[in-house]
């Protein structure tokens, strides 16, 4: 067994597959919580709607607002064929995309009567088609005929489209660019985050746009270099005021989600102080690191052998993270982007 499989091993389990949620409790904020506390290792369970009760004093809640564009397009080849792409990023006024298949360099593939993107040239798994169109407007293209890309292990949802573009997106998503949902933000309703208000919780909003890479299984060469995919993220300078300011005070910040975690801790670049306010992340988080800004995690349950579950371990350790998943299980609570969450605090 090489060292790599020797790892990610590590971070295996078995799961019923009707444990794999295909699509959101309903209300969002009714989903099921589970609650651990590290300093007496008391584990509870609630639902999201209960979640002021098990929240420390002054804690601060940080969300990622990133909203998720539909980044599927259906085009039609020039021998009638339809081609499904997967839009990744703009580069050099080049769309860069993956395909469900191959695509020849030089052909034209065309969505509806009046656009059409002709195919530059192939790098990899990647292809890069320029577009009819000024490349400024391939986000309201996507918007007006793309589709929401789902994780591929959501392959049942009874959601329509219109229905997922709602429902995988946060009520707070505001900034364009994910191709995939924070998904810790979506158990949390208007009333919810009010609810929180009330009691005295604070909410900060940062910006990371989630790519495919967090599907992407981890690689040796991750493992070399301590480093993941690389993505985008951005603080307003008010928010790193503040949130400076509640870290100075003692107040507890609460990362809602594993994207939030990466930015604050790159952010601060290991310390207790947020200083780089924007540029990109490819910081892999790990059972032995220490999270210096960040005090808490609310996340998702989420699939075995990935970087997901190995920044979560970096909060309770892999064996307690393992048994947690196990109770859960045990519970009937729902796995993955759809699914039920937790709260390590």
């Amino acid at each position: 067994m090489d060292r790599l499989e020797k790892i990610l091993s590590r971070y295996d389990y078995d799961y019923p597959a009707a444990a794999v949620a295909q699509s959101p409790a309903s209300p969002r904020d009714s989903a099921k919580l589970l609650v651990y506390r590290r300093a007496t290792g008391e584990t509870r369970f609630d639902r999201f709607s209960g979640l002021a009760g098990h929240l420390p004093p002054g804690a601060v809640l940080v969300f990622n607002q990133t909203r998720v564009i539909p980044a599927r397009l259906v085009l039609r080849k020039e021998t009638g064929g339809r081609a499904v792409v997967l839009y990744i990023g703009l580069e050099k006024g080049l769309l860069k995309v993956m395909s469900d298949r191959r695509l020849s360099v030089g052909s034209v593939l065309h969505l509806g009567r009046d656009r059409s993107f002709r195919v530059c040239r192939q790098a990899g798994k990647y292809y890069f088609l320029r577009p009819s169109f000024p490349p400024a407007q391939v986000v309201a293209v996507l918007e007006r005929y793309g589709l929401t890309p789902l994780p591929p292990y959501i392959k049942h949802s009874p959601l329509t489209e219109s229905e997922v573009k709602e429902k995988y997106q946060s009520v707070f998503a505001r900034r364009r660019g994910s191709v995939a949902a924070p998904t810790a933000s979506l158990h949390f309703t208007r009333r919810l985050l009010r609810q929180l208000a009330g009691r005295g919780f604070a909410s900060r909003f940062i910006t990371l746009h989630v790519n495919l890479g967090t599907f992407a299984p981890l690689t040796a060469e991750n493992l070399r270099t301590k480093r993941l995919h690389v993505e985008h993220y951005e603080l307003d300078p008010r928010t790193a005021v503040f949130l400076n300011e509640a870290k100075k005070a003692g107040r507890p910040i609460i990362a809602v989600g594993t994207t939030v975690v990466r930015t604050l801790e790159t952010a601060a670049s290991g310390g207790k102080r947020l200083r780089r306010l924007r540029g990109t992340t490819d910081i892999f988080i790990r059972e032995g690191d220490h999270p210096a800004f960040v005090d808490g995690l609310i996340t998702n349950f989420h699939v075995p052998r990935s970087s997901l579950m190995m920044l979560t371990a970096a909060f309770v350790g892999r064996g307690k993270l393992l048994d947690l998943y196990q109770q859960a299980i045990r519970r009937r609570l729902r796995l993955f982007s759809f699914g039920d969450g937790m709260l390590v605090v």
